[in-house]
Order: C-alpha cells, then sequence, then structure tokens
C-alpha cells in the first residue's frame, strides 16, 4: 500500500511512519518541519494546499494525525485550533475528492467529543457534549468526514482516541510527572485523583490503525480507540512514582482544569469486532516510557 501520514513528526504519526515502513509499505511523509527524509512533503503552516501531492501519488491510506491536541491552547487560541482540527481537514478532504477518491481517509478525533458522559463505558452511539474548543472543533471534523462519505462517498472513518502514552510523548499527565519530580519531592497535580481515564500504549494505537485499515467499513462512522480499562489519575500517578521515581509524594490540588472531564472509559466492542487485542497493561506501557524519558536524561 502507499500510506500518507498527515503530521508524520508528531508523537502518534511518527510511530505511525515506523509502524507500516516496517510493514514494507511505501510511507509518504507530511509535515510542517524541514526533513531530508526520503518521501517527505513539507506542508506550509498557514495555506494547507495538498492538492500537489495528492496529484503525485495515488494514495491506497490517508491518516491525519495533525492538528492540535491541547484542550488550553484551545481557550486561548480558539480560531488557531479551529485551522487545525477543521479547516486542515476539509483541505484533505477536498485533495482526495478531486484527486484520489478511492483513498481510504482515518483522521484521528477525539475522547473529547463526549466531554463528561451520562454512563460508562461509552459507547460510539453516546450523546455528545464536548468541554472545550478543541472538543467541538474535533466534533465538527466528524461531520466534515460523514458528509463527504454521504454526498461524495469518499471512504472516512474517525477515530475518537482517548488517553494515548507512550515514547516520544512530551506532555500530559506522565510528562508532567517526571518533569516535576526532577525539581520538587512533591509533586502537584490538578484535580482530586478520583478522575479517570481510558490509557492506550501508542503501539496498541498504531496496531488499531491497521486493524481499522483492514477491516473497518469506511462509511463515516466513528470508532473508539482506547483499552477498555478504567484506572484513576491517582492510580496511574502512584503508579509511575512508587515504580521509578521513588520518594516523591504525589499531591492534588483539588481544582479542577477548564475542559478536563471526570470519568471516563470506552466501550471498544466496534474496534475488537476487527481484530484488535491490547497488548500492553499500564505497568508495562509506563515502565517502555520511563525508559525513553531516561534516554532523553543521558
Amino acid at each position: 500500500m502507499i500510506i500518507l501520514i498527515i503530521g508524520s513528526k508528531g508523537f502518534v504519526g511518527s510511530h505511525c511512519s515506523k509502524y507500516f515502513n516496517d510493514l514494507n509499505h511505501l510511507v509518504v511523509g507530511c509535515d510542517v518541519t524541514d526533513s531530508d527524509e526520503e518521501n517527505y512533503y513539507k506542508i506550509d503552516s498557514i495555506q494547507f494546499d495538498f492538492s500537489g501531492l495528492f496529484k503525485k501519488y495515488k494514495f491506497d491510506v490517508c491518516i491525519n494525525a495533525a492538528g492540535s491536541a491541547n484542550v488550553g491552547y484551545s481557550y486561548e487560541f480558539p480560531e488557531k485550533d479551529f485551522e487545525l482540527n477543521v479547516s486542515l481537514v476539509i483541505n484533505l478532504l477536498g485533495a482526495i475528492k478531486t484527486n484520489s477518491p478511492n483513498c481510504k481517509f482515518i483522521n484521528f478525533s477525539s475522547a473529547a467529543v463526549y466531554g463528561n458522559p451520562k454512563e460508562l463505558p461509552i459507547k460510539e452511539d453516546a450523546d455528545l457534549g464536548p468541554l472545550s474548543p478543541y472538543g467541538y472543533h474535533k466534533m465538527l471534523s466528524e461531520k466534515l468526514l460523514l458528509e463527504y462519505h454521504r454526498f461524495f462517498k469518499l471512504h472516512t472513518c474517525s477515530l475518537r482516541v482517548f488517553s494515548a502514552y507512550g515514547p516520544g510523548l512530551k506532555k500530559q499527565l506522565f510528562w508532567d510527572i517526571f518533569q516535576k519530580s526532577k525539581t520538587n519531592n512533591t509533586v502537584r497535580l490538578f484535580g482530586t485523583g478520583s478522575e479517570s481515564r481510558d490509557f492506550i500504549y501508542i503501539s496498541d494505537l498504531v496496531n488499531a490503525v491497521d486493524c481499522i485499515i483492514n477491516k473497518g467499513l469506511f462509511t463515516g462512522e466513528t470508532i473508539n480507540v482506547a483499552s477498555g480499562i478504567e484506572t484513576t489519575i491517582n492510580e496511574a500517578a502512584n503508579m509511575l512514582a512508587n515504580s521509578f521515581i521513588p520518594n516523591k509524594e504525589i499531591v492534588f490540588s483539588g481544582d479542577a482544569k477548564e475542559g478536563d472531564p471526570i470519568n471516563w472509559r470506552a466501550d471498544t466492542t466496534k474496534l475488537v469486532s476487527f481484530g484488535f487485542t491490547p497488548k500492553y497493561k499500564i505497568e508495562q506501557g509506563l515502565l517502555e516510557y520511563y525508559n525513553w524519558l531516561m534516554k532523553l536524561e543521558i
């Protein structure tokens, strides 16, 4: 297959690139940074013009791992977040529609579209209630993929990724804990610790993408991508601290962070039906992440 990965220099995109390269697919990377890599295309960060790229190659699959994935940023710069998570998507859809209508298009959405769900586990048909501009913009991108399937017969699907983590991720909970632990014996975090997430290790996420490429319907559908296991923030934080950075105390401020949901656990029935089985428990995933952090310190 010829696979285009938008955002190939980012956390998820770089792992997708390596995975599909290792399977001997022709992978074309695309991002806003310079690179001397073979089969890499630099895109302008202001003008999202993908037409030349889709004229040059006949892609079998396009994976959009670009955009912003920062809730706080979306409050500070909602217009830019819209550009990165909505405008970029419609430009990609337009390029596919004009130049490569048989290309399968996978867009990374987010569990943020759910907000605070009424019940757990969260099924794909649950009511949506995003708590931030970021979540709202991801919801709009999903509607675009459904629109372009219904009216233009494009092969699209949206992946509602829950809390992905692993080597290469330099933000969010585990990164924050590690960075704060360098200078303080007490690591202070938002919330009460009773909040929960459905963590998925990056290798499992990329394997899920492969399963979806091979068995997904591509009818504009949404698919939860998660482990299906609920872990409290307190459990996850102390798991990292106790195992790898001992003599550090985790303290919760009790203050809610704007845009953050309370409890998440995904219903992964649809994903499992495509042959997906998570291989990494959080203990193993955190070990892999910690080993990567240690390499950064050398």
